[in-house]
């Protein structure tokens, strides 16, 4: 098993940083920082500007320092900084948040950036996705399809630009799946398509053909009434040719396409509907006919601790990067205690684990994954499986 390091409290976190380096004399771990800090997204780059800040004074070390940069939400912008902190002598920087800035970082290839995408595709050598990525969900879909012994799972992805990146993460995670669908999220083509999925026109005629049966049966009027009745509370008659499905999809969309299923009389009640991680969406709870629904993400109970500890110091509510950016300084922190940071193209090519507020961090061959946890909603209310 590996070892499991914990962010923990100021005076623990102090011993061992002095059991391996000793009290003094000890250069700076210099850490970076790329973060929107002008345009739109500013906001963003704030709140991780300040989890930052925060989780130095949950180590509690001097010897670490922060230097935050400016990425705007330019590649161009992107690289300038990064020159400027290579100028510096970082070697080690966490960012930039999105995936379009990251064009131009093999530029500065002796520098390993912890970006906070959540993309693993087309990505220069020196950048390493953090984010919780494709893999590391489909790595806990996998483990809740074994748990309930699911033998059919479809999957349905849309016509978006992820899609590679979900066909990638299946095979990675060997998730067994029956099939794969690209939907259209064009409204009356994606209906048409589910129609398809669940073979939903022939369901519909045996519906039909089953009352017409029994209405030219000879059976007792009084028992052919009652199975009529009884059959004209159905949709369909028929069994659809799966027992799970995995939607990867998000907010409205997902909506739509669970509403579709539905309209075809494919109930959440009857199969497990799982999705991608929502990050808590609210607004899941309080649609109960498409419950219950199933979906991997991080650590619940950890992220309010933390949610709770950034409101109390700053006033306001973080974003869900927040938190991530929080668990890298920490994750950093952990690497110089066994490594030299100076030696970027060494440093994620071990084999090792981390513990975090966000969950465990598997690091191997310069990738990052993620153990997740499961949640499903039910009754309007969030359960947590494992």
């Amino acid at each position: 098993m590996f070892k499991i390091f914990k962010i923990i409290l100021i005076c623990t976190t102090t011993i061992l940083f002095i059991s391996k380096f000793g009290h003094t004399n000890e250069e700076k771990i210099k850490i970076g920082l790329l973060v929107p800090m002008t345009g739109e997204k500013y906001k963003i780059g704030q709140s991780i500007i300040k989890s930052t800040r925060l989780a130095l004074r949950d180590i509690g070390n001097s010897k670490i320092e922060i230097y935050p940069k400016d990425t705007g939400l330019s590649p161009n912008k992107t690289l300038q900084s990064a020159i400027e902190l290579k100028k510096l002598g970082v070697k080690i920087i966490i960012g930039p948040v999105f995936f379009e800035n990251i064009k131009y970082l093999n530029e500065v290839s002796d520098i390993i950036f912890l970006s906070l995408t959540n993309k693993t595709e087309s990505l220069p050598s020196n950048v390493i996705s953090s984010g919780v990525n494709s893999v590391s969900q489909l790595n806990a879909i996998k483990k809740f399809t074994e748990l309930n012994e699911l033998k059919k799972t479809i999957l349905l992805t849309p016509d978006l630009n992820y899609k590679t990146e979900i066909k990638k993460a299946i095979k990675k995670s060997k998730l067994k799946i029956s099939k794969h669908y690209i939907y259209n999220i064009e409204p009356t083509k994606l209906t048409q398509q589910i129609e398809e999925i669940t073979n939903y026109n022939i369901r519909k005629q045996n519906l039909a053909d089953e009352i017409k049966r029994v209405e030219l049966s000879d059976i007792d009027e009084e028992i052919k009434k009652r199975k009529i009745e009884k059959l004209n509370r159905k949709y369909t008659i028929g069994e659809v040719n799966f027992d799970s499905l995995i939607i990867s999809d998000f907010d409205e969309s997902l909506k739509s396409v669970i509403t579709s299923f539905l309209y075809t009389d494919v109930s959440p009640k009857d199969k497990y509907f799982i999705t991608l991680n929502q990050w808590f969406d609210e607004s899941l709870l309080y649609e109960k006919n498409i419950q219950p629904l199933y979906y991997p993400s991080i650590n619940k109970k950890n992220l309010e601790s933390f949610e709770n500890k950034f409101s109390e110091f700053y006033n306001e509510k973080p974003n869900h990067l927040s938190l991530l950016s929080y668990d890298l300084i920490g994750l950093i922190y952990f690497l110089s205690l066994n490594n030299d940071l100076s030696n970027t193209k060494l440093l994620f090519k071990k084999q090792s684990s981390f513990k975090g507020k966000i969950g465990v961090f598997d690091i191997k061959d310069n990738k990052i994954n993620h153990r997740l946890n499961f949640y499903q909603i039910q009754n309007g209310s969030l359960k947590e499986i494992f």
